[in-house]
């Protein structure tokens, strides 16, 4: 085994230089050990320097500390997972009564609501922006497929968690963090706002090697599900090793326990989901975490419990996830955890034979994406067109030729910025699944 400790700065330094990253640091904690290194600027107008305590936007990797909160009310005989949210949140409603009725914290813990999962909704920045987030749901928050049908990435379900732990505990969603999180694990490099995050070395998110973007203007209603906290990779390691220190062992457990398969041909994403987390099984081994993005900056996090090992990477540049993620923390796993990572899904060689593809032709939307679904006799030709925030992102619309993969799962014909995504048909042609499930609307 390679001298991974002092050979850590310069994997951080050659992958983010392979992958145009101006500024990213690291923190592995593996048994005793906490190794960091940062690499690059913060901000490429200023050319301030990266440090290991500088704070980068975690986005969704939030969901596992929300998931926290809400496991200590069941540890504390508060809240039953398998009990309908609306009976501990009167003000929770979806556009479907019969769904607002069967809706549970597991259902929104395991992205399993079925409800409309990317409602960006700025509802202000006072303290009852979740409140006036739950009136907006009433109406917006189309239903997809039935509670506890399938996967589907939600984060409009992790804000209606944030909203229920605010009324159980009386206070606000970000206090209950401070107060219940981060201060009893000692978490000092942590930010809820760009106001708060200026008391320290703070990362920009860029679009590219030249152009920053402001990530100010994120809704607070979002802040549950991953909109607002800032912190250093140190801290999430710091979360990652100590979370039995603020949840029983039931409860971590419980969080780690999978509750629903991901769709499809997985190659290196998770291939379960627990509560608040996504799960990987590689070599046998349990890996468990959480990807995070906003606007220009990104994170990923490994757990992995049987080797004390913790990995948590910060990037200002979102489009690079991929690529950082495959260079430096599988690596990173494969060499302290003994695992061997899957490849990712490549088009098979030679091509399968895809039959008639005709009966997934059509459209399907998201809130941010309508796919146009053609087919020929090579397989499928799919347009991708982005809406509301993913537009605002600057996401041109792109369209891709997708061959059979396996099963009714489709990739893409060519890499697309490295690697090729792939697209799963459920239910018959009824769903197109790309990490949410979008309905068929033709």
């Amino acid at each position: 085994m390679t001298d991974w400790r002092g050979s850590l700065p310069d994997r951080l330094a050659e992958a983010a230089r392979r992958h145009g990253v101006p500024g990213a640091a690291v923190a592995v904690g593996h048994g005793g050990d906490l190794v960091e290194a940062a690499y690059g600027v913060l901000d490429v107008r200023t050319g301030a320097a990266v440090t290991p305590d500088s704070l980068f936007h975690v986005g969704s990797v939030t969901k596992p500390w929300t998931a926290t909160l809400v496991l200590q009310l069941v540890d504390e005989g508060r809240l039953d997972l398998d009990a309908p949210v609306v009976g501990y949140l009167p003000g929770f409603a979806v556009a479907d009564p019969a769904a607002t009725a069967a809706v549970t914290a597991r259902h929104l813990l395991a992205h399993t609501g079925g409800f409309a999962g990317d409602l960006f909704l700025d509802t202000g920045d006072g303290d009852d922006a979740a409140d006036r987030y739950l009136e907006r749901l009433r109406t917006e928050a189309v239903q997809v497929h039935p509670p506890g049908a399938m996967f589907s990435y939600c984060n409009s379900g992790f804000c209606v968690l944030g909203a229920l732990v605010a009324r159980l505990r009386g206070t606000t969603w970000e206090t209950a963090v401070r107060e219940r999180v981060a201060g009893p694990l000692g978490v000092r490099h942590l930010a809820f706002s760009a106001a708060e995050a200026r008391a320290f070395a703070a990362a920009t998110g860029h679009l590219d090697s030249r152009r920053t973007v402001d990530d100010a203007t994120l809704p607070r209603s979002n802040a549950a599900a991953g909109s607002r906290i800032r912190a250093a990779p140190r801290e999430l390691v710091r979360f990652g090793r100590e979370i039995g220190t603020v949840l029983s062992a039931d409860a971590v457990a419980a969080m780690r326990t999978p509750q629903v398969a991901a769709p499809g041909v997985v190659g290196r994403g998770g291939d379960h989901w627990g509560l608040g987390l996504e799960l990987w099984t590689w070599s046998g081994v349990t890996i468990v975490g959480h990807d995070g993005g906003v606007p220009g900056q990104a994170a990923m996090w490994r757990v992995v419990p049987d080797h004390d090992l913790v990995v948590a990477v910060s990037i200002n540049a979102d489009a690079a996830t991929t690529g950082m993620t495959d260079d430096l923390v599988v690596p990173l796993l494969e060499e302290l955890a003994g695992v061997t990572a899957p490849s990712r899904p490549v088009p098979p060689r030679p091509a399968v034979d895809a039959g008639d593809v005709r009966r997934f032709a059509g459209r399907y939307a998201t809130p941010l994406w309508e796919f146009e679904v053609t087919a020929d006799a090579a397989g499928l030709v799919v347009r991708r067109t982005p809406h509301g925030l993913v537009e605002e992102m600057g996401r041109p619309p792109r369209t891709d030729r997708f061959v059979m993969l396996a099963g009714d799962t489709f990739v893409t014909a060519e890499p697309v910025d490295g690697t090729h995504d792939t697209v799963t048909f459920l239910d018959g042609g009824r769903y197109l699944h790309a990490g949410r499930a979008a309905a068929r609307v033709d």
